[in-house]
Order: C-alpha cells, then sequence, then structure tokens
C-alpha cells in the first residue's frame, strides 16, 4: 500500500504556481515542485500521475487568478474601460502568469491567447450591450478592437518594452473606445462590414479639408 501523500492537491497545486511565478512555465518539472514542496518527486506523481496533469491543473489556477481581475474590472464605473485596466494590471502583477495564459501554446496547438480572449469576451459582453446599448454583433467587434489594444500594451509591458505610464494608458484606451464606439453608432454597416470603407475616408478627407 502506497504510503499516504502529506500534502493536499490543493497544496501542489499551489507550489507549482510559486515555481511559475518564479521560474516561468518551462521552469515547472517534478524536481522543481518537489523542491519548493520540501519532498521527493513521488507525492507529484502520486497526486497527478503526470507533469501534463500538473500543468492542466496550474493553467486553471491561474485563469482563476486572472478572472478576478476580470470580475474587478467589471465592477469599475465604466467596466470594459476597467477590465481593459486590469488586463494590464495583470500583466504588471503576473507577469509570468500572463506569459502562461497569454503568450503560450496548448498541447493542441491553438494560442492560448485566443481561448483566453473568447473566455474574456463571453464575460464582458452582456455588459457591453447593457451599458453601450449594443447589439450582440456590435458588443464583439468593440470588444475585439479594443483588446487588440488593451492585449498589444499588456505584452509590451510583460516584455519590459512598454514606455507608457497608466495615464497615458488610459488616454490610449480612451481614444480607441471612443473612436470604435462612434464608427459602430454612426457608420451604417460597420459591424457587419458591409459599409463602403471608400466613401467614409473620402468624407473624412473632405470635411478636414473644408475645414470643419
Amino acid at each position: 500500500m502506497a504510503p499516504k501523500n502529506k500534502f493536499t492537491r490543493e497544496e501542489m497545486v499551489e507550489a507549482a504556481m510559486r515555481v511559475v511565478r518564479a521560474k516561468g512555465i518551462d521552469g515547472l518539472t517534478a524536481k522543481t515542485m518537489a523542491d519548493e514542496l520540501g519532498t521527493s518527486t513521488q507525492p507529484v506523481f502520486t497526486a497527478f500521475g503526470s507533469m501534463d496533469t500538473v500543468r492542466q491543473e496550474v493553467y486553471a489556477a491561474a485563469v482563476r487568478v486572472y478572472d478576478s481581475y476580470a470580475d474587478a474590472g467589471l465592477k469599475e464605473k465604466i467596466p470594459f474601460f476597467g477590465v481593459g485596466m486590469q488586463y494590464i494590471r495583470f500583466a504588471r502583477d503576473e507577469p509570468e502568469l500572463y506569459r502562461f495564459l497569454f503568450l503560450t501554446r496548448t498541447q493542441d496547438q491553438e494560442c492560448s491567447v485566443m481561448k483566453s480572449m473568447r473566455h474574456l469576451q463571453e464575460l464582458v459582453r452582456p455588459t457591453l450591450i447593457s451599458v453601450y446599448h449594443l447589439t450582440s454583433e456590435e458588443a464583439d467587434l468593440y470588444f475585439r478592437d479594443l483588446w487588440f489594444v488593451v492585449h498589444s500594451l499588456s505584452t509590451l509591458i510583460v516584455t519590459g518594452d512598454c514606455p507608457y505610464r497608466d495615464q497615458e494608458i488610459g488616454q490610449i484606451l480612451t481614444g480607441f473606445s471612443l473612436s470604435t464606439c462612434k464608427a459602430i453608432k454612426e457608420i451604417p454597416g460597420f459591424a457587419a462590414g458591409t459599409y463602403d470603407r471608400d466613401a467614409v475616408f473620402r468624407a473624412l478627407v473632405s470635411r478636414d479639408a473644408a475645414g470643419f
């Protein structure tokens, strides 16, 4: 009969999370996990069977951490702005979890970031529809375009290449939010992609040339 594991599964996942936070997901091995627990590798394999299972558990735990940031953003006065800033805050606070969730590939070779993007989209869609008075199609377009901006800024932060402070980031997000929302509401067919792009740009250029 195998000896009873003195660590709970939850405690072992917490240890794995500490390893990932310190060394990244590539640094998570049975040995580094065992070292964090102060034990041999045997309890790891007794509890999980394989490191693939450990990674799956850590991924789920990282998603729960990320969801707590998204939930905090949804409670802000301007929900989507709040979610965007919380996404960026998550990148600052948890760079290795961000890398794991958004900058790695899953076993089925689909980029994790797209799975996570769709996950966040499901969370945010009802708020966008009710607060910004958008259709489901419009809400998804608005989310997609703003998410690209937020993800780009967050990735720059994680890689150490972002030159912008929170105030500047807020201004960038507000500018994109206003322009996207205005386009959705004022350009017929914008959300469906059926509008005449050349005509819209000609009208904008002509208006600017006329001094309006």
